[in-house]
């Protein structure tokens, strides 16, 4: 049975006439009678005494009635709690970006997101694959590239990612990315700066492996500025200035952008990268 159906019985029996229910529906009165029959047949039991115009249930009608009213409060408890979990910023969002990012911006700032609101859960999914928001395989995505999406992800530019050289010396052998990775903007940079020089016996698919080569005096790569900067034993040795920088951009699920959780994890994000990716100068 057809819950709208049960609607016409639940507002017939408040209104009392098949006019004033009508109009409280919003329909013509034909309508009201069709619904009303449409009832009646599937329940095999006639649900009012229409006397002087008025309708008054029957005993089959009563039980009707009472159950309908269940429905409808069932409903209208449904939609609050939907609302209200929406509004609430609780529960998990999936977040999903390059290992570096997820391991060297995110993680470290977790603290500070757990305490403003502790019923919310972060999964992470460091992956250089591009996970798909489409497919729900992740809610929250941040890519080193201007995306291509449609009318189910939104994108938004957050800043830039500046990277420079970085090593213990400027006399050891360059890293660089595994040929699968040659298209990469930073590979085709190491690609045209190394030229001349030696190259490591060691390449690498991702920069959180990379900067671990670095740090054990593997060699010599590029490096995201915020990573570098702060690493015991590196040195930027391309100067004070980036020599390579990378759009950082933030997708997010259309569908559940206006869910509280996600409002709150997406102003963090902001937050972070305008805070820890601010371009500053170095020393040499």
């Amino acid at each position: 049975m057809d819950w709208n159906d049960l609607r016409y019985v639940l507002t017939l029996s408040r209104a009392g006439t098949l006019a004033a229910a009508a109009r409280r529906l919003n329909v013509n009165q034909t309508t009201v009678a069709r619904r009303l029959d449409a009832v009646q047949r599937a329940l095999g039991a006639r649900l009012f005494e229409r006397v002087d115009g008025a309708f008054h249930p029957t005993k089959a009608g009563e039980a009707a009635i009472a159950h309908a009213a269940c429905v409808e409060r069932d409903i209208a408890n449904l939609e609050r709690g939907i609302r209200n979990v929406d509004h609430e910023i609780s529960g998990s969002v999936r977040l999903t970006a390059v290992p570096v990012l997820i391991n060297r911006l995110v993680v470290p700032a977790l603290p500070d997101l757990q305490a403003r609101h502790p019923g919310l859960r972060l999964d992470l999914t460091a992956d250089a694959r591009n996970a798909s928001l489409t497919r729900r395989e992740a809610d929250v995505a941040l890519r080193l590239a201007r995306p291509e999406t449609g009318r189910s992800v939104l994108a938004r530019r957050l800043g830039q990612l500046d990277y420079a050289v970085y090593g213990a010396s400027a006399r050891l052998p360059w890293i660089t990315y595994e040929e699968g990775l040659a298209h990469l903007p930073p590979a085709r940079w190491i690609e045209t700066a190394s030229r001349g020089e030696a190259m490591a016996l060691l390449t690498v698919n991702d920069a959180e492996t990379l900067f671990h080569a670095i740090r054990a005096g593997l060699g010599k790569s590029l490096l995201p500025c915020f990573v570098g900067d702060g690493a015991t034993g590196l040195r930027r040795l391309s100067g004070a200035k980036p020599v390579l920088s990378r759009e950082l951009w933030l997708l997010t699920h259309a569908e559940l952008r206006r869910q509280a959780r996600m409002t709150a994890v997406v102003d963090w994000l902001s937050d972070l990268v305008r805070t820890r990716l601010r371009p500053k100068a170095a020393s040499r």
